[in-house]
C-alpha cells in the first residue's frame, strides 16, 4: 500500500495549513516554509503557483499521492454537479476519512493505519483498503477482536478528546464502536480552509 511517508510538520509549513494535531502544534511557534533559504522568497506568487499550493495542500491533508488525486479528479470532472464539490465530496467518502471524522482516529494518518491493519468491518465484511468509498446505509464497525485490547479498548477516550464537529452525514455510536452513513457530506461540512476551484483550474490548464 503506496503512501506519503515524509515529515508532516514540513509538509504542513510548506502549504502553510496543518495538516496533522501535532503539527498545529509546532507552527503556532514555527510557522514559514522550511529551508535554509525560505526566507529569501519574496513577492506575490503566481496564479499557477497558487493553483499547485492548493492542489498540494488537500491532496497531502486527506493523504492522497499524486496518482490517486488526479484518478480523482477526473472522476469528480466526469460526474454530475460541479467538479470541486464533487472532488471534496469523494475525498470525504473514504473510508479513512470516515474513520477519522467519527473520531475512532486522532489524524487520517492514523485512521488509515487502523483501516490498512484491517481493525475494521464493512457491512459485516473485514476490509483493509483506505480508499474504500462509503455509500449511504453502510454500517463500519471495529472488529470485535480488536475492541479486546490496545487501541480500541479506549476508544470512549480517544473520541472525547477528537476536535471533529458533529457531522450530518454520518452518526458514530461509541458504545457500539459502530458508524452508520446516513448521508452525503455537504461542500460545508469538508476540511475547512480549501479553495477547490483553485484545484480545479490547474487540472484545466
Amino acid at each position: 500500500m503506496a503512501r506519503d511517508t515524509s515529515p508532516i510538520v514540513k509538509q504542513s509549513r510548506r502549504e502553510g495549513f496543518a495538516l496533522h494535531p501535532k503539527a498545529a502544534k509546532v507552527m503556532v511557534r514555527k510557522s514559514g516554509i522550511p529551508g535554509q533559504h525560505a526566507g529569501m522568497r519574496t513577492g506575490k506568487p503566481s496564479l499557477y503557483l497558487q493553483q499547485l499550493r492548493e492542489k498540494q495542500k488537500v491532496r497531502r491533508a486527506y493523504g492522497l499521492l499524486e496518482k490517486q488525486f488526479a484518478k480523482l479528479m477526473k472522476e469528480a470532472t466526469r460526474a454530475q454537479g460541479l467538479t470541486g464539490e464533487n472532488l471534496l465530496r469523494f475525498l470525504e467518502l473514504r473510508l479513512d476519512n470516515t474513520v477519522y471524522r467519527a473520531g475512532f482516529a486522532t489524524s487520517r494518518r492514523q485512521a488509515r493505519q487502523l483501516v490498512g491493519h484491517g481493525h475494521f468491518m464493512l457491512n459485516g465484511r473485514r476490509v483493509d483498503i483506505p480508499s474504500i468509498r462509503v455509500k449511504v446505509g453502510d454500517e463500519i464497525e471495529v472488529r470485535p477482536r480488536s475492541l479486546k485490547g490496545g487501541f480500541f479498548s479506549a476508544l470512549a477516550d480517544i473520541a472525547s478528546t477528537s476536535s471533529q464537529k458533529p457531522l450530518g452525514w454520518l452518526k458514530a455510536d461509541i458504545k457500539k464502536a459502530k458508524i452508520t452513513i446516513i448521508g452525503l457530506p455537504t461542500r460545508e461540512e469538508a476540511e475547512e480552509g480549501i479553495n477547490e476551484q483553485l484545484i480545479v483550474e490547474y487540472y484545466s490548464r
